[in-house]
């Protein structure tokens, strides 16, 4: 559905105001879909980030500035989202062996369990392929990225 109808308005400045609006309303929309999938496992979307980059520097350690530097939100919280997800066992924290005051983590076998049970059941392009092709879901990206420049 357009923009304008979902909103309510066609009252728009210009495009480049219509593509603001419609990006973050995106954004709102896309939230909604995926928290749910989060949801059901009892993390967050910014959890969900943390594991997945922890998976990534597996079976290395990772500090929390590395989390932070790839984190997708980075106005997160990254010491606290660690802080839930070693609650929740999924995560470990250890003292850096060269560097006392520098602390590693790590994803554990239930995070990376739990990683592979989301990776079974939701699948991004799920939410995508019925109203995008592949391609078109490629030229929307490296618009993305080309507005960011």
């Amino acid at each position: 559905m357009q923009i304008d109808k979902e909103i309510h308005t066609d009252k728009f400045e210009d495009n480049y105001h219509r593509a603001v609006v419609n990006i973050l309303f995106t954004y709102g929309w896309l939230g909604g879909v995926t928290r749910g999938q989060f949801e059901k496992h009892n993390i967050t979307q910014q959890q969900f980030n943390v594991l997945r980059i922890l998976r990534g520097q597996y079976p290395k350690p990772a500090t929390v500035n590395l989390i932070k530097e790839r984190m997708i939100d980075k106005m997160s919280d990254a010491s606290r989202i660690v802080d839930r997800l070693v609650q929740k066992q999924l995560v470990t924290r250890c003292t850096n062996n060269k560097d006392r005051r520098a602390v590693d983590i790590r994803i554990s076998e239930q995070g990376l369990d739990l990683l592979s049970k989301i990776d079974k059941e939701y699948k991004t392009r799920d939410m995508f392929q019925n109203n995008l092709t592949e391609e078109e879901a490629g030229k929307l990206s490296e618009l993305l990225d080309k507005l960011r420049g």
